[in-house]
């Protein structure tokens, strides 16, 4: 299994509308994907913006493929981010999941 990490922030204002589309848009987009083994949201917030994290987990890197194309490194974001997050990070980290 592959765990796939991505970061964004808001500014605070915009921390409780942007979590609702992450819950409304996001998160049944990942776990609607063929391949997907579940999607999770992390919020925090500090002084000066809300860091929200994707936690997903996948079957293969095939099936990361499906949902964020053939490299699979890169961010995807959706129609709705330019309006919210404070940067656009263009990498995603990957990591393998051993349980032995």
């Amino acid at each position: 299994m592959i765990a796939r990490i991505w970061h964004g922030a808001t500014s605070l204002d915009k921390s409780g509308d942007y979590l609702r589309l992450m819950r409304e848009v996001a998160i049944p987009d990942y776990r609607s994907t063929p391949g997907n083994q579940g999607a999770y949201v992390l919020h925090h917030e500090d002084a000066e913006a809300a860091h929200f994290l994707t936690l997903t987990f996948w079957e293969s890197e095939r099936s990361i493929a499906a949902f964020a194309g053939d490299d699979v490194t890169v961010a995807k974001y959706y129609d709705f981010d330019s309006d919210y997050l404070l940067e656009k990070e263009s990498r995603v980290t990957h990591y393998h999941l051993y349980d032995r």
